[in-house]
C-alpha cells in the first residue's frame, strides 16, 4: 500500500493537471494481479490472498489522487449554492488537488483544492473537531482571523464560509479572495487562529404580547444583561416585533440573539420575513414580522435562542501551498469595451471584461457615482443565461457565476449584458413641499399626500417618548420613501430606518421628540419599473 501512495504522489508532482484514472485499464490490470496508474506504469500487488484489500485500498489512492476526489468524497453543491461557477468546475475535473492536512489541538484542517485565475483565488476546505464537547452541539464556529499570506508575509483578506456536515461531523468551508498572484505559480500559506466552536442556548423569557408597551426583560446570563421587545400593529393581522439585547461579555458582541415563539407542542412558531439583523456597541437588534393570532395564541412561550461558546482552540493552523494558474489559464482572457449604460446617470460605462472557466466579470466606471438601477442582471452567452450580482460601492463590478458552459463557449460565443426590472431614485420632493403633522400623541393618526403622482399614506404617533413616521403608497410602481428628515433652523434632522418590507412601506423613527406639530419632509424615494430592460452587446461570436 505504501509502495502504490508513493507511486501515484510522483505521479502528481509530474504535473499540476492530473487525469482521471482510466477505469477500464484498471480492471483489465486487476485480471493480471497489477495496478496501472497515469502514465501507464504498473503497481504490483501484494499475494494473491491479500489481493481483495490491496485492490480496496488502490482505487482508494487512485482517485485520490484526482482533481475529483473533493467531489466523490463531500458534497459541496449546497455550500457553493452562491458560486456556482466553482462547483461546475469541480463536477468538470478542473481544480488544483492540494489534500494538505494540520493536526491542532484536535482539530484537523484540510485544504482540498484550490481554484486560482485572473479573477480569484478559491480554496476548498474541510475543518475536523475532534472537542470534548459532543460533536453534534456544535452549531457554527468563529476565527480570530483567517486568510492568506503571500511569499512576502502580506495578510490577504478574504470572504469565508461553512457549513456543518452532521454526517461527517465536519464543517466544509471555502475561502475566496480577489487576490491573485502575479506570476504562473505562487507561494501562499492559509491561516486560522483560535478556533471557537460555538453551540445554542435557550432562555425562556416572561413576554407579554398582548401588552403594546416596551417590555425590559432581565436575563443577566451567559453575558447577556436585558432583551427589550417592541410590538408595532401591521396591516393584515400581523405585527412587527423588535428587539434589542444588551450584552456585557464581550465574547457576546455581534453573536446571534434571536427572539422565538414556541407553540404548544414545543414547536417554533413560524416567523414572516426578517426584516433587519444588525450589530452596534454592546447591542444586538432583530426587527421580524409575526402573525399577531400565533402570537396571542393560548399556550404560546417565549425564549432567547443565542449563540454560545462551547470549546475555543487557541492555537494557530496553517498550510503551506504552492498554487498555479495553469489549469485555468488556456480558458481565460481580458477586453476592454468602454461600452456606455445608455440612461444610466453618472456617465456609466463598461470598462472591462474579464473571463475565467469559473467566473465572469465587468468592471464598471463611473465620472460621478450613481447606484446602478437594476436589480437583476445575466449574462446572455450564445443563448445559455448567466445569472449575477453586484460588488463594491464607488467602483462597481457585475460578477456572473459559470455553470453550464465549458471554456470554448466563453471564448466563441456572443456575449449579451441582460439588466432588469429597474429602480430608480430620487432626493426630495420635487415641489420640496414638507407634509404637516397635527395633534401628535400616542394615537396613530394618518394623512396623505403625493410624490411624482404617486399617493403617499402618512401615519404617525408617539411611543416611549420617540415619534414613528410610516409610509405606504397604494400603488406598486413606488418603491417606497427610503427616508425622512425635519428642519431644525437649517439643519436636517434625518429619521432613523427602523424596518422595510417587500411592498414600498417603511417606517422612521425620532428619538426623544416633544413636539406637537412637526413639517417633515422626503429626503429620498425610488419609483418602481419592473418592466424595463435593457441589453447591451459586448462581444460578437466567432
Amino acid at each position: 500500500m505504501e509502495r502504490i501512495e508513493n507511486k501515484v504522489k510522483n505521479q502528481m508532482k509530474d504535473s499540476n493537471n492530473v487525469d482521471y484514472p482510466d477505469f477500464d485499464q484498471m480492471w483489465s490490470s486487476i485480471q493480471q494481479d497489477e495496478l496501472k496508474v497515469a502514465g501507464g506504469e504498473p503497481v504490483v500487488l501484494r499475494p494473491r490472498k491479500r489481493k481483495r484489500f490491496a485492490l480496496v485500498a488502490g482505487l482508494s489512492v487512485a482517485l485520490m489522487a484526482t482533481p475529483v476526489y473533493a467531489a466523490l468524497n463531500y458534497d459541496w453543491s449546497s455550500m457553493l449554492s452562491h458560486r456556482e461557477g466553482i462547483q461546475s468546475a469541480l463536477e468538470q475535473g478542473l481544480g488544483q488537488t492540494i489534500e494538505q492536512s494540520v493536526t491542532k489541538e484536535g482539530v484537523t484542517l484540510t485544504v482540498h483544492t484550490a481554484f486560482i485565475d485572473e479573477n480569484r483565488t478559491v480554496l476548498l476546505y474541510s475543518l475536523k473537531p475532534e472537542t470534548s464537547q459532543d460533536v453534534k452541539d456544535i452549531t457554527d464556529i468563529d476565527f480570530k482571523l483567517i486568510g492568506l499570506k503571500d511569499s512576502k508575509g502580506n495578510f490577504i483578506e478574504g470572504y469565508n464560509r461553512y457549513e456543518w456536515n452532521k454526517n461527517l461531523g465536519e464543517f466544509q468551508g471555502y475561502f475566496e479572495t480577489d487576490w491573485v498572484g502575479e506570476g504562473q505559480t505562487t507561494d501562499v500559506e492559509f491561516i486560522m487562529e483560535k478556533i471557537q466552536f460555538i453551540g445554542n442556548k435557550k432562555q425562556s423569557i416572561s413576554y407579554n404580547p398582548n401588552d403594546s408597551t416596551t417590555q425590559v426583560l432581565p436575563i443577566q446570563k451567559d453575558g447577556i444583561d436585558s432583551v427589550t421587545l417592541q410590538s408595532f400593529e401591521q396591516a393584515e393581522g400581523k405585527v412587527l416585533l423588535k428587539s434589542e439585547a444588551k450584552v456585557t461579555d464581550p465574547e457576546m458582541q455581534n453573536r446571534h440573539i434571536d427572539f422565538e415563539a414556541i407553540n404548544d407542542v414545543d414547536k417554533s412558531v413560524k416567523k414572516g420575513e426578517s426584516l433587519s439583523f444588525s450589530f452596534h456597541d454592546e447591542r444586538t437588534y432583530t426587527s421580524q414580522i409575526y402573525k399577531s393570532d400565533t402570537l396571542r395564541e393560548e399556550g404560546t412561550k417565549f425564549q432567547l435562542s443565542y449563540d454560545h461558546i462551547l470549546e475555543t482552540k487557541e492555537s494557530t493552523w496553517n498550510i503551506n501551498m504552492n498554487l498555479s494558474k495553469k489549469q485555468l489559464e488556456n480558458a481565460s482572457f481580458k477586453q476592454v469595451l468602454d461600452i456606455p449604460m445608455d440612461n444610466v446617470p453618472g456617465g456609466t460605462k463598461i470598462h472591462e471584461m474579464k473571463v475565467t472557466p469559473t467566473q465572469v466579470r465587468l468592471k464598471i466606471t463611473q465620472e460621478d457615482y450613481y447606484t446602478l438601477p437594476f436589480r437583476e442582471y445575466q449574462l446572455d452567452v450564445g443563448g445559455t443565461l448567466l445569472n449575477g450580482y453586484l460588488m463594491g460601492k464607488g467602483q462597481e463590478e457585475l460578477r456572473f457565476e459559470v455553470v453550464g458552459l465549458d471554456a470554448a463557449s466563453l471564448a466563441n460565443q456572443p456575449i449579451t449584458l441582460v439588466a432588469k426590472h429597474r429602480i430608480d431614485g430620487f432626493y426630495g420632493d420635487e415641489n420640496d413641499k414638507p407634509i404637516h403633522l397635527t395633534d401628535i400623541s400616542e394615537k396613530h393618526q394618518t394623512t396623505t399626500s403625493s410624490i411624482a403622482g404617486y399617493p403617499i399614506s402618512w401615519t404617525y404617533y408617539l411611543k416611549d417618548n420617540n415619534l414613528y413616521v410610516e409610509t405606504l403608497s397604494s400603488d406598486p410602481m413606488f418603491d417606497g420613501v427610503d427616508r425622512t428628515y425635519y428642519l431644525d433652523g437649517k439643519e436636517q434632522i434625518l429619521g432613523e430606518p427602523e424596518s422595510y418590507d417587500e411592498s414600498n412601506k417603511s417606517m422612521d423613527v425620532y428619538e426623544k421628540f416633544d413636539k406637537k406639530e412637526l413639517d417633515i419632509y422626503i429626503y429620498s424615494y425610488g419609483i418602481n419599473k419592473p418592466n424595463e430592460e435593457l441589453r447591451i452587446p459586448l462581444k460578437s461570436g466567432k
